[in-house]
């Protein structure tokens, strides 16, 4: 098990254009695979949880299931609204839209209140997460048709137009993420490497793991279905870990060659380096998929997607930097060999003197001068940044969490525009609330009247929208009865959030909660939100209690060290925390909305806390791992403990802060785009991922072990290796 890593490394080293065809073939193999088999979509089923889940349940087992529906919008271009033209152009419209094979039914059209609109209301065939691909063929005729009435404004809107556009804008905000993150990435590797070549290998292994995870999660979706959101964070992962794990390999392989002289040919430089890089890189990658995977214990399909399209493509990564990556440094270490023994002959022919390059060194004045306070005032040092780190992260006891419905979208959408008009002319269409009961058949008529009298009082609650009669439907076998009630407000609100509350906690109980033996929930836009936003806060200490003993026994058993994993835990807990409270500080108010482009929401997504939470952990156990190894094999070497840890530190302090930098150009490029969960997401995790690699693994990770010494590490010590033995990771 030990020497995996290493016979991987020495079998690609000695068949290189095997390994690089072999693992081309791979790539190509695994995505025509999924494109082959295709992706397995979520369906609304999917997405039920808690008391709203259970509403929609009994609504869809009597046929009442909610239906994607578009409301088309006709109003005047200038002046009042000319109601005969309206009703000539909202004829037009029902009469087109019944000749679609998507309409299930044309509602009459209904006056706006003020009379300056008039509203035609569309319901789509198939289930609700179905429109946004059927809504096509009924925006091409609401454009005929406004096309054919130049003097008023016809336009369309509802969930599947809305969704249809999200879906669009994600798509263009994904290219414009990999328009920016590309050329930065590449232009740090530059700066690591100075060649290019070197700078495009990461790149290219990175971008080729991405493919082969894509195709890879395309099979996964038909045993874990797809929401249709992991591939943007399956392009950000694979692009983060696929240059940081290239990165680390490469940087040692470096350090090998260095320190051979040229004694040693690309063969064994590999060799040694896989025995250090390449065992830190499975062990990191193991951490990354392990933490990744307590997303499952959520129980969400949206982040069992996220964790699939992860551990896919982190597991894809390690792949390719244990087989192709040897190959390719193989293939490349011989071509600097002729290159350099072509310029030698040329310099020997015209009789110029052969001097060895000087090696630059491990690192410049900026690491340096970033370790120098650990090195010389450890405590002092440890208790400022630990405490600037809590100063960070006390704005997230404030935090409040929210489920960003459709009404925290971009107005830059044009259905959202609409949307918003229609929503001014006809308020009842903000929020809906469903009350779904189920009874015997015998006790449909008990139902309804139970239903009525809770119509009846919410109507006199001032949360409720008292324009329009509250809408009773029964299913065919009269055991379901469906009541719709209309609120003026977005669903995001505290008022929407407060009718939702009278309404199960009051009028329901009086109501129909009186009627023996009936089954009655609440759902809707309120209700789903708010049940989504509970069952994660349940969920978070789960998942974050596991964590906590995943890092601590991961870290103490590859260490052999139960305080490095405490460590480990302390640390992990204190970037996440403070990455947290600098998120709530920026995104829960207002004064950064200009300088970010959002319109801030008033609370944080509610799943990025728990996704920031597993990413930051596996994240940072890449760190550890490289930065922990180093001053386990420096004391190895003899050292004592002050001495392996200033010398770990130094060595791994470059190779860190610039794989770092790759992550955080990568993840700050989602806070260009326009929807605010992800621009949250990518924030929060550049920000975890520079305090981590800046301020916990420069200052407070040297300062914490200079104060131990050698009561961090065991108290077994191996015998001193000779440094070209490139000691192996101390991992089991």
């Amino acid at each position: 098990m030990r020497l995996r890593p290493v016979h991987l490394a020495r079998w690609s080293a000695r068949h290189p254009w095997r390994a690089i065809t072999g693992w081309f073939l791979f790539v190509l193999l695994c995505l025509g695979a999924g494109i082959a088999a295709g992706s397995n979509a979520a369906t609304t089923k999917d997405f039920w949880v808690g008391e709203a889940g259970h509403a929609e349940s009994m609504a869809t087992d009597g046929g009442l299931q909610r239906r994607p529906t578009e409301h088309i919008l006709i109003r005047s271009a200038s002046g009042p609204l000319d109601t005969a033209r309206a009703d000539q152009a909202a004829r037009e419209l029902t009469e087109r839209m019944r000749s679609l094979d998507e309409v299930r039914a044309v509602e009459a059209p209904v006056p706006s209140e003020d009379g300056t609109a008039l509203r035609v209301s569309v319901v789509m065939e198939g289930p609700e997460l179905d429109g946004k691909k059927n809504v096509v063929p009924l925006l091409a005729e609401t454009a005929e048709v406004a096309g054919a009435h130049p003097e008023l404004v016809v336009e369309e809107t509802g969930s599947p137009a809305i969704s249809k556009g999200v879906n669009d804008q994600r798509g263009d905000d994904l290219a414009l993420s990999e328009r920016l993150s590309l050329p930065v990435t590449l232009v740090i590797l530059l700066a690591v490497f100075g060649s290019v070549v070197m700078a495009g290998v990461p790149l290219l292994l990175a971008l080729s793991s991405i493919a082969a995870a894509m195709g890879l999660s395309m099979l996964a979706s038909h045993l874990l279905p797809d929401p249709g959101v992991g591939t943007n964070m399956l392009l950000l992962m694979g692009l983060a870990v696929g240059v940081d794990y290239t990165l680390f390999y490469l940087k040692r392989e470096r350090e090998e060659r260095a320190r051979a002289g040229g004694r040693l040919g690309p063969e064994a430089l590999v060799e040694l380096a896989s025995a250090t890089a390449g065992r830190a890189v499975v062990v990191s990658g193991l951490a990354v998929i392990v933490c990744t995977a307590t997303l499952y214990l959520a129980t969400d399909v949206i982040f069992s997607s996220l964790a699939t399209g992860t551990i896919l493509v982190v597991a894809v990564a390690v792949l390719s930097s244990l087989t192709v990556l040897p190959a390719l440094l193989v293939k490349l270490g011989h071509r600097a060999e002729r290159r350099a023994a072509n310029r030698a002959a040329r310099r020997a022919k015209r009789g110029a003197p052969i001097t060895a390059k000087r090696p630059k060194p491990e690192n410049g004045r900026m690491f340096a001068a970033l370790l120098r306070p650990a090195q010389r005032h450890p405590a002092a040092t440890l208790c400022a940044s630990v405490l600037v780190m809590l100063a960070v992260a006390a704005p997230a006891l404030g935090l409040k969490l929210v489920d960003p419905g459709k009404d925290t979208f971009s107005r830059s959408i044009p259905a959202m525009q609409v949307y918003d008009r229609l929503t001014a002319a006809y308020p009842e269409l903000l929020v809906k609330h469903e009350v779904v009961t189920r009874t015997s058949p015998g006790r449909a008529a008990e139902a309804r009247a139970a239903l009525t009298e809770l119509g009846r009082r919410a109507q006199a609650d001032p949360l409720f929208a008292r324009t329009g009669k509250p809408v009773l439907r029964t299913s065919a076998d009269g055991r379901v009865t469906v009541l719709e009630l209309a609120v003026p407000h977005p669903a995001p609100s505290d008022e929407a959030i407060a009718s939702l509350d009278h309404l199960r906690d009051r009028y329901i109980p009086a109501t129909v909660g009186r009627l023996a033996g009936a089954d009655t929930a609440v759902s809707g836009d309120v209700a789903r939100g708010q049940d989504y936003v509970h069952h994660e806060r349940g969920k978070l200490p789960l998942v974050i209690g596991f964590l906590l003993l995943f890092t601590f026994v991961t870290t103490a058993v590859a260490f052999r060290s139960a305080v490095i994993g405490l460590i480990g835990v302390v640390l992990n807990l204190l970037s996440a925390a403070a990455a947290l409270g600098a998120l709530v500080l920026v995104f829960q108010g207002t004064w950064a909305e200009g300088l970010l482009d959002f319109d801030s929401l008033g609370a944080i997504a509610s799943r990025v806390p728990l996704f920031l939470f597993v990413l930051l952990f596996g994240l940072s156990m890449d760190y550890q791992v490289f930065v922990v190894s180093r001053i386990k094999e420096a004391m190895d070497h003899g050292m004592t403990a002050r001495e392996a840890v200033l010398e770990g530190i130094a060595r791994s302090a470059k190779v860190v802060t610039s794989a770092a930098l790759v992550m955080v150009t990568i993840f700050a490029a989602f806070v260009f785009l326009h929807l605010t969960e992800m621009k949250q997401m990518g924030f929060c995790l550049a920000v975890a991922v520079l305090l981590d690699a800046v301020v916990i693994r420069m200052m407070v990770l040297p300062s914490l072990l200079l104060l131990l010494g050698e009561r961090a590490w065991p108290r077994k010590r191996h015998p001193a290796a000779a440094p070209e033995a490139a000691p192996a990771l101390p991992v089991g």
